[in-house]
């Protein structure tokens, strides 16, 4: 059974920087294509990062977010992680890790409903 866990988030000024972490178990972690979504309140759920099966060098930010979010993997480790810096109060939202078992190599997704399992969500709140 595929598991992600995430850790992270909470309370932070504006202009600050959190690091949102979501580990893997029940497959091998390298043939995942990763993402990481949020769901501001009121708004749909929205694509932040993705990043590639197998190496994690193929990667995708959404505008708003792009020179001030990092995603990266680490295989060993069985995680993939968003580093979110400049964090502005627009980026309140629940986060969301999600995973796409892939036979295809360096391959990332970016619709959502490409994306077979989900983390259980966590919270990071920018104040202003």
């Amino acid at each position: 059974q595929v598991q992600l866990v995430q850790s992270g988030g909470g309370l932070v000024q504006a202009g600050g920087s959190l690091r949102l972490s979501c580990t893997v178990s029940g497959r091998a972690f390298e043939n995942f294509a990763m993402g990481w979504f949020r769901q501001a309140p009121g708004k749909e759920r929205e694509l932040v990062a993705v990043c590639s099966s197998r190496t994690g060098s193929r990667i995708y930010y959404t505008d708003s977010v792009e020179g001030r979010f990092t995603i990266s993997r680490d295989n060993a480790k069985d995680t993939v992680y968003l580093q979110m810096n400049g964090l502005k109060p627009e980026d309140t939202a629940v986060y969301y890790c999600a995973a796409r078992y892939t036979s295809a190599i360096n391959i990332y997704f970016r619709p959502q409903d490409e994306y077979d399992y989900w983390g259980q969500g966590t919270q990071v709140t920018v104040s202003s």
